[in-house]
């Protein structure tokens, strides 16, 4: 382990984890501050910081707090995020901003993944990928995520891309920038609500340690960037792909109606869905995280004692 970044704040426990070599799993933090409203957001973020202590691993949620990118949160810190509403949305085009001017910001998966790796944390879990918009090859927006997945090597553990993407578009760019995608335990790569997409997943294994291994001889082989770990959610707590489908439709629509782009589009789109499928996306979303969670801990456990 060497020296933590200088301009990072590492939490204690985290510290201590990542000094003996022991698993630490990277959570985000935009999450909690745009992805669920309060304080079901916080309860959450508890919740499955809880589950990764259970699977033997230290929880690191990342944040940037009056200016420091922070390597996990206490209590207080975890409540801020989820009740200030001046917290801003923080992809890596806007840490510099933001740490410049000392503000507070919640992590996306890309600025998470920079972050978490500068820490020296190779396992991040969260709800769903970043992608390709649907029009995407027209507006040319595409989620930063899919770049960082390119450049920093950490594996992130999610239930897919989230399903009001361009799923098939956005596997596509991945396999151009050499990014390794695998479902676990299924052949059909997952869309977030829904076990399926319609699309076959690039790679599949079954079991953590496999995960391990794969990440292992990745970078092993100098083979810079991430790896995508689809985590399908559990059957109990899906939405079929045909019922979301329409749900997701018609919040495009509004969205497109309402002029609404680039980093406002998914909060919309993910708070009108809640709204649309009366709190069952809500339900789904929170069950898929805390899925990912198990999973994530069991992936850096293995890591750790490979």
């Amino acid at each position: 382990m060497t020296d933590p970044h200088p301009m990072l704040a590492v939490a204690a426990e985290v510290a201590e984890a990542l000094a003996s070599g022991a698993p630490v799993v990277a959570l985000e933090s935009t999450i909690i501050s745009h992805g669920m409203p309060y304080p079901k957001n916080v309860q959450t973020a508890r919740e499955v910081e809880q589950i990764i202590r259970d699977g033997g691993a230290v929880p690191a949620t990342v944040a940037v707090l009056h200016g420091v990118p922070r390597i996990g949160l206490d209590d207080a810190e975890l409540d801020l995020l989820g009740s200030d509403p001046h917290v801003r949305k923080v992809s890596i085009r806007d840490l510099p901003h933001v740490v410049a001017r000392g503000e507070h910001g919640a992590t996306t998966v890309a600025s998470t993944m920079r972050l978490a790796a500068l820490a020296g944390i190779r396992v991040f879990v969260t709800g769903g990928l970043g992608g390709v918009h649907r029009g995407g090859e027209l507006s040319m927006d595409v989620s930063a995520d899919l770049t960082e997945l390119s450049l920093t090597d950490v594996a992130v553990v999610s239930a897919g891309v989230k399903s009001l993407l361009d799923i098939g578009r956005t596997l596509e760019v991945l396999e151009t920038l050499g990014v390794p995608v695998v479902t676990i335990g299924s052949d059909d790569f997952p869309s977030f609500y829904s076990r399926s997409s319609g699309f076959a997943s690039p790679l599949r294994l079954d079991e953590p340690a496999e995960v391990a291994a794969a990440m292992r001889a990745k970078w092993g082989l100098g083979i810079a960037g991430g790896m995508v770990v689809a985590n399908p959610i559990p059957l109990a707590d899906e939405i079929p792909e045909a019922e979301i489908s329409l749900l997701i439709t018609r919040a495009v629509n509004e969205a497109e109606e309402k002029g609404i782009t680039g980093a406002a589009i998914t909060p919309f789109l993910l708070g009108r869905i809640v709204e649309l499928s009366d709190g069952e996306s809500l339900r789904a979303n929170i069950a898929l995280v805390k899925n990912n969670a198990a999973l994530g801990a069991r992936i850096a456990v293995a890591y750790a004692g490979s």
